[in-house]
Order: C-alpha cells, then structure tokens, then sequence
C-alpha cells in the first residue's frame, strides 16, 4: 500500500500578538507531528499584524518570524517578504490561500478588522478559523450564510477558541449533545473575573487581585470587558447561535458585572460550601423564548461548578437526551487558545 500523500494547507494568519505568537510557536513544535500523524504540513504564505505584513507563495519561515515578534518588530521589517502597510484585510483580498487564522484584536462595537477579514475569506473560497470574538458577536448570522454552517458546500467556519479557549464548548454543544433537546446553560466563561472572585474571597483587596490577573497575563491593563461582564455576554451569545441555534445579539443579554459584590455575599457563598460566580446562563423560558443573563451568583456545594478553582472555567449543558454535562479547564492562556484554533484546522482538513 501506498503511503498516504502529503496534504499542504496554505494559510493567511491576520493578527501576531498574544494568540497569533503562540500559535506560530506551537506550529514550529509541532510540524513533524503534523505530518508523522496527519500528513498535513501547514504553509504559512501571509502573516498580518498591526504594522503590516509579510507573504511568500513558497512559505514563510516561521522562526524569522517568531525572532522578529520576539524583538517587538513588525514583520513588515523582514527582508524581501515584508510589506510594510499592508493590512489585514489587504492581505486576504490580494494572496492566494486554502485557511484564513484570525486572530485581530476583538471589538464589540463593530466587530472589526476580523469581522470584514472573515468576510472576504469565506468570499473567497478560504476556510476560516477564528479566535476573535468580535465578528461572531456582531455577525454571526451573515458569516454562518456564507460558510458551511448553513450552506453544505460552501468554505468551512469553524471558532473554537473564541469560547473559552481550550475548553470544548462549541464542540460539546454542537456535535456532542446532537439531537437533544437543550435546557438551561450555565457557565464561568471568563478567566481574570473569576480569579477575581476566588482572590477577594480569600481576603484579598480587588486591587491586589487584579494585580495579580494582570502578571500572570490574563487580564488586559484596562480590565473592564472582564470584570464588567461583556467578555462573558459576548462569549454567551456565539454559544445562543452556534450551540442553542437562536439568534441573539448583546443586546438581548441582561448584563450585571462583578465589581459590586460584597466581602459578606462571598462569606455567605463559602459558609455553604460554595462560591460566588460571574455566571452565564441561558434558559428556555418557551416554545421559542430563551431568556439570557450574566450577573454575579452565589451557588452552593451541591452546584457542578461549586468548587471550581480560581485557575479554571467551567460549564454544564442540560439536555433532555444527554443529561447534566460539565466540562471544567484549567487556564492554558493564549497557548489554550492557538491550541482550539489547531483542533479546528484539524476538524476542516480530517485525517
């Protein structure tokens, strides 16, 4: 028998900051497991980030690019490849390409550059693989039009990591809990809020807390997506209309951050063995109506997500057929991140 023939997947990667870096490295690592157990080599033909781009149809050396990023420079600096202004967006609608990655900086307001990026790829016949979470939230309803999501045939979406990183949401709601009919979802969506919670409840001052979110690289400098609870409304309504299938829009999510909550309301939680939690929850209310929520909720020891760790989120699936399904995962950061985008490469280009 023949061996099996090499499979190379050419791919545009727009965005080469804390997700876009660490998925190049993993990439690097990984290319001979890729081939010894896929054979699938992935060519990196265009790379994008705020100070321009770099592009080669025969691939690009993904340790140049890695030393460059390293050294804080844009790859627009690298010799021959590199095109200096050259966006996102252009880098899309000019190179040739079977995979787009995004991984630009996420905006709730407009959903852009991800979401026009996105656009144009799935116009073009590219399969796209998303760790943004803004085109999803903003136009999730068009992009699923455009891709297979709707219309078998048509370029594969696939957005894994715009859900919790490596936690498999997407992937247990979608395919896993097929045909059961789905109850109430709650889920610790967040990172920096929860860790949060689970500090002050220690006795920890917010500040002193929050200082510590942002060493370990969790949490931005201006934290308000997190600990506001928008970061979790997004998050909640990509599951509304990928996982439950409503369309839903922010808008349509009750959102009540964390900032407000007391020393006694966590004293309370941890006296009955549980904890209070930023929590996102949806809930059928009728044949057709869902109800959905993000606000700060005391559970107690008998709740699945009572004694999740302050490195963890976690979430649990009701269904008619499938029971009460948790799925809990410790943070793995921006790694966790370009890891769910792989396992997304991997469901469009199967062994």
């Amino acid at each position: 028998m023949n061996p099996r023939a090499v499979r190379t997947v050419r791919f545009l990667l727009t965005g080469l900051g804390n997700v876009g870096v660490p998925l190049l490295e993993i990439l690097q690592s990984r290319a001979s497991l890729l081939m010894e157990r896929y054979r699938l080599e992935l060519l990196p033909v265009g790379l994008a980030d705020s100070g321009g781009a770099a592009v080669s149809p025969n691939g690009l050396d993904i340790g140049a690019v890695l030393a460059v990023k390293r050294a804080r420079h844009s790859v627009a600096s690298l010799p021959v490849v590199g095109r200096p202004g050259m966006s996102g967006r252009d880098l899309v609608r000019e190179v040739k390409a079977d995979l787009l990655l995004e991984a630009t900086p996420t905006s709730f307001q407009d959903g852009q550059p991800g979401l026009d990026i996105t656009r144009d790829a799935l116009s073009r016949g590219m399969a796209a693989v998303l760790a943004s979470k803004g085109p999803l939230v903003l136009g999730f309803q068009e992009l699923a039009g455009l891709s297979d999501l709707e219309s078998p045939g048509r370029p594969p979406l696939r957005f894994s990591a715009a859900v919790g990183a490596s936690m498999p949401l997407v992937n247990v709601g979608r395919r896993d809990l097929a045909l059961g009919k789905l109850g109430r979802f709650e889920g610790v969506l967040n990172s920096t809020s929860h860790l949060l919670l689970c500090r002050m409840a220690e006795g920890r001052t917010y500040e002193a807390a929050l200082a510590e979110a942002q060493a370990l690289g969790i949490a931005e400098t201006d934290p308000t997506l997190d600990v506001d609870g928008w970061d979790t409304a997004g998050k909640l309504v990509i599951l509304a209309n990928a996982v439950m299938r409503v369309p839903t829009t922010l808008k349509d999510v009750s959102v009540t951050g964390m900032r407000g909550v007391t020393r006694a309301e966590l004293d309370a939680a941890k006296a009955k063995g549980g904890q209070v939690l930023l929590l996102a929850r949806s809930e059928p209310v009728g044949a057709e109506q869902w109800e959905w929520s993000v606000r700060p909720t005391a559970v107690d020891a008998s709740h699945p997500l009572a004694r999740l760790g302050a490195m963890e989120m976690g979430a649990v699936f009701r269904s008619d057929l499938h029971g009460v399904n948790t799925v809990i995962n410790g943070e793995q950061g921006a790694r966790g991140t370009g890891a769910a985008m792989l396992k997304d490469v991997l469901e469009i280009f199967p062994d």
